[in-house]
């Protein structure tokens, strides 16, 4: 993988100039996870979007950089809180999709690697109507794995899940991202709290940084100073919400 680097993004957006998020500056720190927490309608998702070089349908005045001086959005693997998977194809087809969509020809070897890697090793041949919800974001997962590139942008990827499967795959996530720069747009705080190396709260008046719980991360549920944040983040987007 290609070393991953810091990436900022700077400026403000509107759509028929009315703003749609205040001016902000806003920095992922090189292979380190930044959670950005906000309420419904603050431009959480805009902002991943414009990273990731998807249409918004905003004007955004600003720029988005990163440390190296490469290019950004073609750095970019997307995770969407939708599988997204199709219907029609396998587990196998899904995890390869990206490169198939270009022309390429998948590097199989990986794509197993990555399925047995997902504990779906089982379920190869398997279209996803025969999959749990669980099942379906390690498909989404790996397929984002697949693309290997250093900048991973997730939105609300594991917000659908039951508890135990939610924590189950913020754990396998933390542990398959390591080493790239990741963005994780969430309402959750008490994910945001487990999972942050950076936390930050976006309000409409703009970005308010938390600090994050010392022990590494993905933290225990029940750790004591994880309870802590995830209550200072709550009290965050209720004052805001008020």
């Amino acid at each position: 993988m290609i070393p991953a680097p810091d990436l900022t993004i700077s400026g403000h957006a509107s759509i028929d100039s009315a703003a749609l998020f205040a001016p902000l500056t806003l920095t992922l720190g090189a292979g380190q996870w930044t959670c950005l927490l906000g309420g419904s309608g603050v431009g959480k998702t805009t902002v991943l979007r414009l990273i990731a070089g998807l249409e918004t349908g905003a004007v955004f005045t600003g720029e988005i950089t990163a440390s190296d001086g490469g290019p950004v959005a073609q750095r970019v693997a997307y995770m969407a809180q939708d599988d997204l998977l199709l219907p029609w194809a396998t587990v196998a087809q899904n995890v390869s999709l990206g490169a198939r969509l270009r022309g390429e020809k998948p590097d199989l070897t990986r794509r197993d690697r990555l399925i047995e890697r997902m504990r779906l090793q089982d379920h190869m041949a398997k279209k996803p109507s025969e999959l749990s919800g669980g099942q379906r974001q390690r498909v989404a997962l790996a397929r984002t794995l697949m693309e290997d590139r250093p900048i991973v942008l997730l939105d609300e990827p594991f917000s659908a899940l039951d508890a135990r499967t939610r924590a189950d795959m913020q754990e396998l996530a933390a542990e398959a991202l390591q080493g790239r720069t990741v963005l994780l747009v969430t309402h959750d705080p008490g994910e945001a709290a487990r999972l942050g190396q950076s936390i930050v709260v976006m309000t409409p008046a703009g970005l308010t940084p938390c600090q994050p719980p010392h022990a590494l991360a993905p933290r225990k549920v029940d750790d004591l100073e994880t309870l802590e944040t995830q209550g200072a983040l709550l009290r965050l987007l209720r004052e805001d919400a008020a």
